[in-house]
């Protein structure tokens, strides 16, 4: 018999619930204010002017200029199309891309193709906190080499990569530099300027605004082949009708996350879910570091604790958790990102992740250790 006293939602790192001024903003757009932007008429172009608003919104979380902002469909088309984009417009000058091996599936996948089609990839190690060796980085560059893509931060264990120092050694080569942010824009500062990166990819539904629309920053110069063909949308560079809604919600969703950047108090929950965690409950572990972390994640591991059976019952008692990426739900692999730290395949599987988003209390914390203790103790055949 299963009882949910309340309801805890701890799986921000796959997808925040919308705020109200962001779901506020987008209604217009879906009723009176309907139109086609590309339109030539006066309300069309009323509605255009509306997307460059949200443009100059976005490009502010990140120091860029406001037509450095290309909008798609989301994180994973904005991968995609960095790394093709970059790879193929310079396939004459070289076949060669860096990466890590902690890369989310939108990374990985594409560069396992871009190998069917002949391209070298060299997968950067990480050390137990899952950072990258900038020396590593260096050596493995290339006289071929034209592209590193480094993510900003992991989406598993929340680790956070010297991006200053990646985009120097980058910019000294004169190799375009790609960092997934999806789950650091809006969380953390990002100065696309002084970290010299010239690709960087976000996605509106991971700071509380909708599904459905992301960005590629593109420094001014950059060339890069289009992914998306059609019509002349983006200057031409990603074809396709404008997700108008999508879009102005994604800018009002970008300031609101610019305010909370100074103001955020998640790191202090955060440090106070760790504490309770490793103190509450016995033979459990953190994965990764505490100081280059993500302020809203929590990757942990109970010994003995299958990992699926617990998040079961989690979910039984209205905890709302995940073992890992959303995007490789099913997969009944170990983490590549807990296997890249050094974790055995039975220390992966007894892991979970628990982010949290700016409305989590102590109180959703206190319920939560709780109700992860009551359940790691019921597997772990005690009472």
């Amino acid at each position: 018999m299963t009882r949910m006293d309340k309801l805890v939602y701890l799986d921000n790192a796959a997808t925040t619930k919308m705020k109200k001024n962001v779901l506020d903003s987008m209604i217009p757009f879906m009723t009176d204010a309907f139109y086609n932007p590309s339109a030539s008429y006066e309300k069309a172009k009323e509605t255009k002017k509306k997307i460059e608003t949200a443009r100059e919104q976005i490009a502010k979380v990140i120091n860029a200029k406001p037509e450095e902002i290309y909008f798609t469909s989301g994180g994973s088309e904005s991968d995609n199309w960095a790394l093709k984009g970059i790879a193929f417009s310079n396939y004459e000058k070289g076949k060669h891309i860096i990466t890590s091996a902690i890369e989310h599936p939108a990374i990985l996948s594409t560069t396992r193709w871009l190998k069917d089609q002949g391209f070298d990839i060299t997968y950067l190690n990480v050390n137990k906190d899952g950072i990258i060796n900038i020396e590593e980085l260096e050596k493995s560059i290339r006289p071929d080499t034209t592209l590193i893509s480094i993510m900003s931060a992991n989406n598993e264990i929340g680790s956070i990569q010297p991006l200053k120092e990646i985009g120097a050694i980058a910019r000294q080569h004169k190799i375009p530099f790609h960092t997934d942010a999806v789950q650091a824009f809006g969380h953390i500062k990002i100065d696309v300027s002084k970290m010299k990166i010239d690709l960087l990819s976000a996605s509106g539904h991971k700071i509380y605004g909708p599904k459905g629309v992301g960005i590629l920053y593109v420094k001014s110069g950059i060339k890069m082949e289009s992914l998306v063909h059609g019509g002349e949308q983006e200057n031409g560079r990603r074809a396709g009708t404008y997700n108008v809604p999508g879009i102005i919600g994604m800018g009002t969703a970008a300031s609101m996350a610019l305010e909370r950047l100074n103001n955020s108090s998640e790191e202090e929950i955060r440090d106070y879910f760790i504490k309770r965690i490793l103190e509450d409950i016995p033979l459990s572990k953190l994965n990764g570091g505490t100081k280059f972390r993500l302020p809203n994640n929590i990757n942990a591991r109970f010994d003995s604790v299958d990992a699926e059976a617990l998040l079961v019952m989690l979910g039984q008692r209205g905890i709302c958790a995940s073992a890992g990426s959303a995007c490789t739900a099913g997969n009944t692999e170990p983490s590549h990102v807990l296997s890249a730290i050094g974790l055995t395949s039975k220390e992966a599987n007894n892991s979970i992740r628990l982010t949290i988003s700016d409305e989590t209390t102590k109180k959703d914390v206190d319920y939560a250790v709780k109700v992860i203790k009551e359940c790691v103790g019921r597997l772990r055949g005690r009472t």
